[in-house]
Protein backbone atom coordinates (compact mmCIF):
# COMPACT_ATOMS: atom_id res chain seq x y z
CA UNK A 1 0.00 0.00 0.00
CA UNK A 2 1.25 3.36 -0.96
CA UNK A 3 2.03 5.82 1.77
CA UNK A 4 -0.32 8.79 2.14
CA UNK A 5 2.30 11.33 3.11
CA UNK A 6 3.84 10.05 -0.36
CA UNK A 7 0.85 10.70 -2.28
CA UNK A 8 -0.25 13.87 -0.21
CA UNK A 9 3.11 15.34 -1.49
CA UNK A 10 3.10 14.02 -4.65
CA UNK A 11 -0.61 15.55 -5.39
CA UNK A 12 0.66 18.88 -4.08
CA UNK A 13 3.66 18.98 -6.09
CA UNK A 14 1.77 18.44 -9.31
CA UNK A 15 -0.63 21.35 -8.22
CA UNK A 16 2.62 23.36 -8.00
CA UNK A 17 3.30 22.68 -11.73
CA UNK A 18 0.05 24.05 -13.04
CA UNK A 19 0.79 27.50 -10.26
CA UNK A 20 3.63 27.96 -12.05
CA UNK A 21 2.53 27.72 -15.77
CA UNK A 22 -0.52 30.00 -14.69
CA UNK A 23 1.87 32.72 -13.22
CA UNK A 24 3.98 32.54 -16.47
CA UNK A 25 0.78 32.97 -18.60
CA UNK A 26 0.14 35.49 -16.82
CA UNK A 27 3.39 37.23 -16.48
CA UNK A 28 3.44 37.23 -20.28
CA UNK A 29 -0.14 37.94 -20.96
CA UNK A 30 0.50 40.85 -18.66
CA UNK A 31 3.85 41.88 -19.85
CA UNK A 32 3.53 45.39 -20.14
CA UNK A 33 1.44 46.17 -16.74
CA UNK A 34 2.39 45.66 -13.15
CA UNK A 35 0.10 42.65 -13.01
CA UNK A 36 2.58 41.12 -15.00
CA UNK A 37 5.62 41.97 -12.64
CA UNK A 38 3.36 41.16 -9.87
CA UNK A 39 2.69 37.44 -11.04
CA UNK A 40 6.84 37.63 -12.02
CA UNK A 41 7.58 38.03 -8.08
CA UNK A 42 4.71 35.39 -7.17
CA UNK A 43 6.68 33.14 -9.69
CA UNK A 44 10.19 33.52 -8.26
CA UNK A 45 8.70 32.75 -4.54
CA UNK A 46 6.13 29.95 -5.45
CA UNK A 47 9.36 28.17 -7.45
CA UNK A 48 11.23 28.58 -4.30
CA UNK A 49 8.26 26.81 -2.15
CA UNK A 50 8.03 24.15 -4.55
CA UNK A 51 12.10 23.30 -4.39
CA UNK A 52 10.99 23.01 -0.59
CA UNK A 53 8.54 20.88 -0.82
CA UNK A 54 10.64 18.75 -4.07
CA UNK A 55 13.43 18.16 -1.41
CA UNK A 56 10.69 17.46 1.54
CA UNK A 57 8.98 14.98 -0.97
CA UNK A 58 12.67 13.06 -1.78
CA UNK A 59 13.45 13.17 1.88
CA UNK A 60 10.09 10.78 2.76
CA UNK A 61 10.54 8.71 -0.11
CA UNK A 62 7.73 10.29 -2.66
CA UNK A 63 9.10 12.35 -5.19
CA UNK A 64 7.10 13.53 -7.80
CA UNK A 65 4.27 12.03 -9.90
CA UNK A 66 5.35 12.09 -13.69
CA UNK A 67 1.81 10.86 -14.48
CA UNK A 68 -0.01 14.35 -12.35
CA UNK A 69 2.75 16.86 -13.18
CA UNK A 70 1.92 16.39 -17.01
CA UNK A 71 -1.89 16.11 -16.40
CA UNK A 72 -1.66 19.40 -14.73
CA UNK A 73 0.63 20.53 -17.31
CA UNK A 74 -1.83 19.90 -19.86
CA UNK A 75 -4.67 21.09 -17.81
CA UNK A 76 -3.35 24.52 -17.31
CA UNK A 77 -2.32 24.94 -20.80
CA UNK A 78 -6.16 24.18 -22.17
CA UNK A 79 -6.93 27.13 -19.11
CA UNK A 80 -4.47 29.61 -21.23
CA UNK A 81 -6.77 29.65 -23.94
CA UNK A 82 -9.35 31.68 -21.50
CA UNK A 83 -6.35 34.18 -20.86
CA UNK A 84 -5.96 35.28 -24.11
CA UNK A 85 -9.69 35.90 -24.70
CA UNK A 86 -10.83 39.17 -24.21
CA UNK A 87 -9.75 42.58 -22.34
CA UNK A 88 -6.88 43.31 -20.21
CA UNK A 89 -8.77 42.39 -17.18
CA UNK A 90 -10.83 39.90 -18.35
CA UNK A 91 -12.61 36.93 -16.71
CA UNK A 92 -9.87 34.58 -17.49
CA UNK A 93 -7.35 36.37 -16.06
CA UNK A 94 -9.89 37.01 -13.29
CA UNK A 95 -10.73 33.07 -12.78
CA UNK A 96 -6.67 32.83 -13.38
CA UNK A 97 -5.88 34.83 -10.18
CA UNK A 98 -8.94 33.08 -8.26
CA UNK A 99 -7.28 29.60 -9.26
CA UNK A 100 -3.70 30.93 -7.38
CA UNK A 101 -5.66 32.33 -4.51
CA UNK A 102 -7.25 28.66 -4.14
CA UNK A 103 -4.03 27.25 -4.58
CA UNK A 104 -2.16 28.86 -2.32
CA UNK A 105 -4.51 28.88 0.18
CA UNK A 106 -4.26 24.66 -0.42
CA UNK A 107 -0.17 25.31 -0.03
CA UNK A 108 -1.04 26.94 3.23
CA UNK A 109 -3.30 23.91 4.46
CA UNK A 110 -0.11 21.80 3.52
CA UNK A 111 2.12 23.63 5.23
CA UNK A 112 0.24 23.93 8.83
CA UNK A 113 -0.69 19.87 8.36
CA UNK A 114 3.04 19.23 7.70
CA UNK A 115 3.40 21.82 11.05
CA UNK A 116 1.35 19.06 13.03
CA UNK A 117 2.86 15.95 11.29
CA UNK A 118 6.23 17.18 12.44
CA UNK A 119 5.87 16.55 15.82
CA UNK A 120 6.02 13.03 15.48
CA UNK A 121 7.75 12.38 12.40
CA UNK A 122 11.18 12.94 12.48
CA UNK A 123 11.59 13.12 8.38
CA UNK A 124 9.87 16.64 8.79
CA UNK A 125 12.20 18.03 11.63
CA UNK A 126 14.35 20.54 10.83
CA UNK A 127 11.94 22.68 8.31
CA UNK A 128 10.35 26.14 9.24
CA UNK A 129 6.83 25.35 9.22
CA UNK A 130 5.47 28.42 10.15
CA UNK A 131 7.49 30.81 8.00
CA UNK A 132 6.25 29.02 4.63
CA UNK A 133 2.65 29.04 6.72
CA UNK A 134 3.73 32.72 7.28
CA UNK A 135 5.04 33.16 3.31
CA UNK A 136 1.55 31.39 1.41
CA UNK A 137 -0.69 33.85 3.63
CA UNK A 138 1.09 36.88 2.19
CA UNK A 139 0.78 35.28 -0.96
CA UNK A 140 -2.64 34.18 -1.00
CA UNK A 141 -3.22 37.82 0.30
CA UNK A 142 -1.80 39.57 -2.26
CA UNK A 143 -3.13 37.37 -5.12
CA UNK A 144 -6.53 37.96 -3.93
CA UNK A 145 -5.91 42.08 -3.44
CA UNK A 146 -5.33 41.43 -7.11
CA UNK A 147 -7.79 39.65 -8.32
CA UNK A 148 -10.83 41.88 -6.53
CA UNK A 149 -8.92 44.75 -7.95
CA UNK A 150 -10.18 43.42 -11.27
CA UNK A 151 -13.51 41.90 -10.31
CA UNK A 152 -15.24 45.22 -11.39
CA UNK A 153 -14.00 45.16 -14.81
CA UNK A 154 -13.95 41.00 -15.54
CA UNK A 155 -16.84 40.80 -14.48
CA UNK A 156 -18.84 43.20 -16.18
CA UNK A 157 -19.97 45.49 -13.25
CA UNK A 158 -22.03 48.42 -14.05
CA UNK A 159 -22.76 51.32 -12.36
CA UNK A 160 -26.34 52.21 -10.93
Amino acid sequence: MENPLSTYLADHLAGSVHAIEVLKAIRQHHSADPLGEFAANILKEVETDRATLQNLAERVGAGSSNVKEITSWISEKFSRLKLRQGSKYDLGTFEALEFLVLGIHGKLSMWNALAVLALTDSRLVGLDFEHLAARATTQRDQVDQRRLEIAPQALGATSA
